[in-house]
């Protein structure tokens, strides 16, 4: 018997199905300041995505990037192994506020997943209303840690014991 279920036996089929689209890419427009965020996205399994596209928004960018086709905005497909990295302007913002609002495609997800992704070594994380409304063992899953290499460490786990806060709207 197959351990798939019907929902991951079809789309969202993003890597083929948005290739005419508007590609904003990874990286900030030209000049920007950038702050790199790399890591994996996972399946409940632990076993990497390597079919999925994760997308960026920094509100606080927009003024900044106001010629770019899309200001503030990114989109990524996570490569063969799920990795991913994402360019995102270093712009000021308020008090609490996370580096960027995620959402994440994938396949088996019937419905697309919402989160932000905060820099751990953020002074000003102890503002956060996002983070002050999630215990405390769970907020770590939103924080992107400083890596080797200057950039930001943050892995996205769609399900098990440290998935990654996801948001529902209303």
């Amino acid at each position: 018997m197959s351990m798939i279920t019907s929902s991951q036996t079809i789309g969202p089929f993003s890597h083929e199905a948005w290739q005419w689209a508007a590609t904003p890419g990874a990286a900030a427009p030209a000049g920007a300041a950038c702050i790199t965020v790399g890591g994996t996205l996972y399946d409940g399994d632990g076993v990497p995505v390597g079919d999925a596209q994760i997308e960026a928004w920094q509100p606080a960018a927009a003024g900044a990037e106001a010629a770019a086709a899309m200001p503030g905005f990114r989109r990524v497909p996570s490569g063969d192994a799920g990795q991913f990295s994402l360019c995102l302007s270093a712009v000021a913002r308020a008090p609490g506020e996370p580096l960027a609002y995620i959402t994440v495609f994938a396949r088996g997800l019937v419905k697309h997943q919402f989160c932000a992704v905060f820099l751990a070594d953020d002074a000003g994380l102890a503002a956060s209303t996002i983070l002050e409304q999630l215990p405390p063992a769970r907020r770590a899953t939103l924080l992107a840690s400083r890596d080797a290499n200057g950039g930001y460490r943050w892995d996205i786990r769609l399900q098990g014991e440290r998935e990654t806060v996801f948001f529902d709207y209303v």
